[in-house]
């Protein structure tokens, strides 16, 4: 308890620092243009254990989704692969695209899955950061692994995309910060010991060594809302869909590395 009050302290002062102190926001601003993936950041050993299949705990998930994806289940006994076929040619290029809109509501990759459990398999639908929903998510993310992000604004998503760059760079909570002023202004910076990185999403869901298990994107951006002491959107909420739409956009053209690990 005393090292953890201890941690806060140190990165609340880090922030203060980090506010109060405009000759070095301007020299990260000018740095943070060129789009950079928080796996830039790691150590050699931390880089390696994600680009390792057989040391990347996260493909764990990944051989379970495999398993999740031929599970015929539910009253009409059908699978994933009932209705998609072969995952490693079908969902190939899929992750890269989501969030997207479909019949007018902007969905999330997990919200698809949930919509075909609910819709073709008439199971109820999982629950976010459950061992199953990670899975699935996993293993379609992993058929993208380095394609590039192809998240365009268009009529169809420009209202959410709107929405989720507006509560990017909106300032919230206790600590009044908003995701810009540390993953655009700061990036590269230090906080807490650690680099700020930019924020990207080309890596979810991730391993984190902080929480020895695999979480999505969600939990990633209730863990900074916590941090800035802001009240946290639900997970599947629209707001949420509408953040990820315009952070995935973003950082269009990034190869995705799912499922990543960070520390």
């Amino acid at each position: 308890m005393i090292k953890r009050i201890a941690y806060f302290s140190r990165l609340l002062a880090s922030i203060y620092f980090l506010l109060a102190n405009p000759i070095i926001i301007g020299s990260a601003h000018s740095a943070s243009l060129m789009q950079q993936s928080s796996y830039e950041l790691m150590s050699p050993e931390n880089k390696a254990m994600q680009d390792d299949p057989l040391l990347n705990p996260a493909m764990f998930w990944v051989g379970d989704g495999e398993a999740l994806w031929q599970q015929k289940m539910g009253p009409q006994n059908t699978s994933c692969s009932s209705c998609h076929g072969d995952a490693k040619k079908y969902m190939r290029g899929v992750a890269t695209q989501f969030p997207k809109v479909t019949k007018g509501k902007l969905q999330t990759l997990e919200g698809q899955i949930n919509q075909c459990r609910v819709g073709a398999q008439s199971l109820p639908p999982l629950a976010y950061e459950s061992k199953d929903l990670l899975a699935l998510t996993a293993f379609v993310a992993f058929q993208s692994k380095g394609m590039p992000i192809a998240i365009t604004e268009n009529a169809a998503n420009a209202s959410f995309m709107k929405k989720g760059r507006q509560t990017f760079n909106e300032r919230m909570g206790q600590l009044n910060l908003s995701c810009a002023q540390c993953h655009e202004d700061r990036a590269g910076l230090k906080l807490g010991g650690s680099l700020i990185p930019q924020g990207h999403p080309n890596a979810y869901p991730i391993y984190r060594l902080e929480w020895q298990t695999l979480g999505s994107l969600q939990r990633r951006l209730r863990n900074c809302m916590s941090g800035v002491r802001a009240q946290q959107f639900e997970y599947g909420s629209p707001e949420m869909a509408q953040l990820e739409l315009f952070l995935m956009w973003r950082a269009r053209g990034m190869p995705l590395e799912s499922p990543g690990v960070r520390p």
